[in-house]
C-alpha cells in the first residue's frame, strides 16, 4: 500500500487527501517521496520561518535534547525565562508570558484571561480565525467551522473586519475584550483600513476593556517587523493589552505564547491555566534560535524587501485582479473562480500554493525566501496560471 493508501485507512479523515507525501526539506524546497522537488510558497501555513532543516533549529533542538528535554510545569527552565523576557523586550512594553503549544491554545489562554476581568462579552470580527479548539471556535467567525460545534462558548459579538463605526457601537461597558487580527489570513489576507487599529486601542481604552491582537500568523517577522502591529504608531505609544503568537515562533516546532501587558498581566492566578508541555525547553530553544536567526541575518529587512518583490510579480499577471499584504503575508484575488485549478497547477509546475477562497490566493512562504526563488516562481507564474485554466 502507498503511504496516500494508509494515511486514508488510519488516519481520521478530517483534513481530505493529502495532496503529496512529503519526505524532505531544506530551506524555502521540499520533496516527495517520488522525489519531485517544490518551492514551497505556504511555509507550512506561515509556520516555517527559517525554511526547513535551517541548522540553527537543529542545532537548538539536538544540544536541548540531549540536556533536558522536559520537566513540567513545576520547575522552570533556562530557555522558558529566556524565551519569556525575549517576548516582552520584542513586543516593547512590560508585560508578562504564558507558554503553551499553538496558536489555538494562545487564544484559548486569553480568552480565560478575559473572564478574570468580571466581564463576559468579547467583540470579534467577521473573516476572523481564531483556532478550532471549542473556545477559540467561538470567536472565529466562518459558519462551516462553527456550526457543527454549536452551542459554543462564550458572549461573542460580531462586527465586520475593518469597521470602526460597528466596532464602536459593539464595544459597551459590559465589554471583556476586543479580539482581532492585524491582518486577517484565513480570510485571504485582509488588510484594515488605516487607522482601525488605532480606534480599536482608543475604544478599549475609554470602555475600560482589553485589546486582544491575534498576531499568530502575521507575528514574529511575517509582515517585515517583529510584530505586525508595531506598524501602527497609536500602538505603539498604547500597546494591546493580549498578544497571542504561535506559528513562526518556533520555526516548525509546536509552541504558542500569550502576552499580557500592563494590568492585564497579573490577571491569571495560580490554577487558573495550565498546560503540561506548555514552555518545554526543547520549543523555547527552538523558538530562540528562530529569535536569532532573524535578528542576525537581517531576515526583518529581508522580508520586506522579498515580499514586494513576490507581491510585484504576483501582480503583473492580467488574471489577478488585486493584491494585498505585508512582507511575506500577501493574498491575491483572481478574476474568476480558479483557486482551487491555480494550486493543483502550481504543484504540477512544482510549487506549493495555497487558495482561501475560490477565487483568493495566500503566499506565506518561508522567511528565507530568496530573489532567485521569487524569479523562478515569477517564470512560472503565467504558466501556472495557464494551465489552471485562466482565460487571457
Amino acid at each position: 500500500m502507498s503511504y496516500q493508501e494508509r494515511y486514508a485507512a488510519s488516519m481520521m479523515n478530517t483534513f481530505g487527501p493529502p495532496n503529496a507525501v512529503l519526505t524532505r526539506g531544506s530551506g524555502a524546497r521540499v520533496w516527495d517521496d517520488a522525489g519531485r522537488e517544490y518551492l514551497d510558497l505556504l511555509g507550512g501555513i506561515a509556520v516555517n520561518a527559517l525554511g526547513h532543516a535551517h541548522p540553527a533549529i537543529v542545532e537548538a533542538v539536538t544540544t536541548q535534547l540531549q540536556t533536558l528535554g522536559h520537566v513540567s510545569n513545576f520547575f522552570a527552565t533556562a530557555p522558558q525565562v529566556e524565551l519569556a523576557e525575549r517576548l516582552v523586550a520584542l513586543l516593547g512594553t512590560p508585560g508578562k508570558v504564558f507558554l503553551s503549544n499553538s496558536g489555538a491554545e494562545a487564544n484559548e489562554a486569553a480568552l480565560k484571561l478575559t473572564r478574570r476581568t468580571g466581564r463576559t462579552q468579547v467583540v470579534a470580527a467577521t473573516g476572523s480565525f481564531h483556532g478550532r479548539t471549542m473556545g477559540a471556535l467561538s470567536l472565529t467567525s466562518k459558519e462551516a467551522y462553527r456550526l457543527p460545534f454549536e452551542p459554543l462558548p462564550g458572549d461573542v459579538t460580531f462586527v465586520p473586519y475593518g469597521d470602526a463605526a460597528a466596532l464602536a457601537e459593539a464595544v459597551t461597558q459590559r465589554t471583556a475584550a476586543v479580539v482581532l487580527e492585524p491582518i486577517q489570513g484565513e480570510a485571504g489576507v485582509v488588510v484594515p483600513p488605516d487607522g482601525y487599529l488605532a480606534a480599536a486601542r482608543d475604544l478599549t481604552i475609554r470602555a475600560g476593556a482589553l485589546l486582544w491582537l491575534d498576531e499568530v500568523q502575521t507575528g514574529i517577522g511575517r509582515t517585515g517587523r517583529w510584530f505586525a502591529h508595531h506598524a501602527v504608531p497609536e500602538l505603539l505609544d498604547a500597546a494591546p493589552d493580549l498578544v497571542t503568537l504561535a506559528k513562526g515562533l518556533g520555526g516548525g516546532i509546536p509552541i504558542g505564547a500569550t502576552i499580557a501587558t500592563g494590568a492585564a498581566a497579573d490577571l491569571l492566578e495560580p490554577g487558573n491555566h495550565g498546560s503540561t508541555y506548555g514552555g518545554n525547553p526543547v520549543a523555547c530553544a527552538a523558538a530562540l534560535a528562530v529569535l536569532d536567526t532573524i535578528a542576525a541575518e537581517g531576515l526583518l529587512d529581508q522580508v520586506a524587501r522579498t515580499g514586494k518583490r513576490l507581491a510585484d510579480a504576483v501582480a503583473e499577471a492580467p488574471e489577478v485582479a488585486a493584491v494585498r499584504g505585508a512582507g511575506l503575508m500577501i493574498g491575491a484575488d483572481l478574476h474568476a473562480d480558479l483557486g482551487p485549478a491555480v494550486v493543483e497547477a502550481g504543484r504540477e509546475a512544482g510549487f506549493i500554493l495555497n487558495s482561501t477562497g475560490p477565487r483568493t490566493l495566500r503566499f506565506v512562504p518561508p522567511l528565507v525566501l530568496s530573489d532567485a526563488d521569487v524569479d523562478a516562481f515569477a517564470q512560472a507564474w503565467p504558466g501556472i496560471l495557464a494551465a489552471a485554466g485562466a482565460p487571457r
